[in-house]
């Protein structure tokens, strides 16, 4: 049977954004009346990133509890539509033109693939929650930045342009033959000030689920702001046929032609351009947090941004959503397999967790071996930077939802809890 009812679970979601909401006003008003007190200890920047205290408007479609908590309208839909992490979960760009904020390209250049991509700083805000900004520093204009996909061997050609305040650069966590091309202050070009670009080339290597991010410093703001990113890299299956070794715990002398076959077949579900990929449903998901107040710590905490954004709003039970609707659970489809390139750029906490209720999965510690790191656990925990590979398996489930979430408790109560609608 499914983890809980479209009632109780829309209820919950509901209750949860109404505390999160109550928590942030609290917190609105504390920061207002520090700074409006001591101007000169606290700075002006202590308001930049706040959420926005908008007036309730009726058009929103807000019933009239929402004045019981505040102004923010934060119990609702989201009125910010410019990212969808609906979207975001499933959208993969791989040089032909997935998305339109990003101008890419794929060919062939002295024998090598080439994928092409334009990556753009700037400043903006986005929605964290219903009637929440949050001001950020974005690759592209969103946070998480741009899924890069590639195949191993590749090369990723990414012209970088800064169009921010301050000064930036993007660090791939790939294995890199070319300081010049490591995105940090020492090396190559060092920091882009503002109007400067260069052009990164990194060879896809390994195969696996990767994380992109500005290495500016301070460090941890340029990242907590937003400038972060998922690099997937997907196995070669010609390359796995002639170094299986290389892809799982065995000695090349225990390879048999069995377990080549299954390790070649793995990088064939996992390859893009493969056809066995088409069976597999794939998702990205960034884990993230937000220091509304910048005092160091986190109010609101996320995946792929938008708090509460997989919970359950309005739904029929069959998958299906308004048109325009943003929040609502992950749909998936029983017969598939489930595949989650799971990466946690979460800044100020050490860790983070994807918990998974009523069912277990196979875990790829950062997606470089096609043998299981884990099996058969709900619960895997990462540092900051680490990522790997979920798989999934919601073929004997009854259909319904299914909850998953942080299993720090705070995390899952300030925005990281979401479901699975299992159709």
């Amino acid at each position: 049977m499914p983890s809980t009812t479209y009632g109780r679970a829309r209820a919950l979601t509901e209750r949860l954004e109404t505390r999160l909401a109550d928590s942030l006003e609290s917190e609105l008003t504390t920061t207002r009346r520090a700074v409006l007190g001591g101007l000169g200890l606290a700075g002006g920047s202590a308001l930049a990133g706040v959420g926005r205290a908008d007036r309730h408007d009726a058009s929103a479609g807000h019933d009239e509890d929402d004045h019981r908590h505040g102004n923010f309208g934060a119990v609702g839909e989201y009125r910010d539509l410019d990212f969808d992490p609906h979207d975001y979960l499933r959208r993969f760009n791989t040089g032909n033109g997935e998305s339109e904020n990003v101008p890419q390209d794929v060919y062939e250049e002295d024998g090598r693939t080439v994928r092409e991509f334009t990556l753009t700083a700037i400043d903006t805000s986005v929605a964290i929650a219903p009637g929440i900004e949050f001001s950020a520093w974005a690759y592209n204009g969103q946070v998480p930045g741009p899924t890069l996909r590639a195949v191993e061997g590749d090369l990723i050609r990414v012209h970088f342009e800064n169009l921010g305040r301050h000064a930036h650069t993007i660090h791939p966590h790939l294995r890199n033959p070319n300081p010049a091309m490591d995105g940090v202050p020492t090396n190559g070009p060092g920091v882009l000030d503002t109007g400067e670009s260069y052009t990164y080339e990194w060879i896809a290597q390994p195969a696996g689920c990767h994380f992109y991010h500005c290495h500016s410093l301070p460090l941890k703001e340029h990242i907590h702001r937003g400038l972060y990113g998922a690099i997937v890299v997907d196995p070669d299956p010609v390359r796995v046929a002639e170094r299986p070794a290389e892809y799982c715990d065995f000695h090349s002398s225990q390879i048999t032609e069995e377990l080549r076959a299954d390790l070649v077949s793995e990088a064939e579900s996992r390859n893009h351009e493969s056809a066995a990929n088409d069976a597999v449903d794939e998702m990205v998901m960034v884990m993230n947090g937000f220091d509304t107040n910048f005092d160091g710590g986190n109010e609101v905490y996320a995946v792929n941004t938008r708090a509460f954004a997989y919970g359950v709003g309005e739904t029929d039970g069959e998958g299906n959503w308004a048109a325009g609707e943003t929040k609502h659970p992950i749909q998936i489809d029983r017969t598939r397999r489930q595949r989650v390139y799971l990466i946690n750029a979460i800044e100020f906490d050490l860790v983070n967790s994807f918990h998974t209720h009523s069912q277990f999965f196979d875990y790829y510690d950062h997606g470089t071996t096609l043998r299981p790191t884990h099996e058969t656990i709900d619960t895997i925990m990462q540092c900051q930077a680490q990522r790997g590979i979920l798989e999934l398996d919601y073929s004997t489930h009854d259909p319904g939802l299914y909850m998953f979430h942080a299993h720090q408790s705070e995390f899952a109560e300030l925005g990281w809890m979401s479901f699975f609608e299992v159709v």
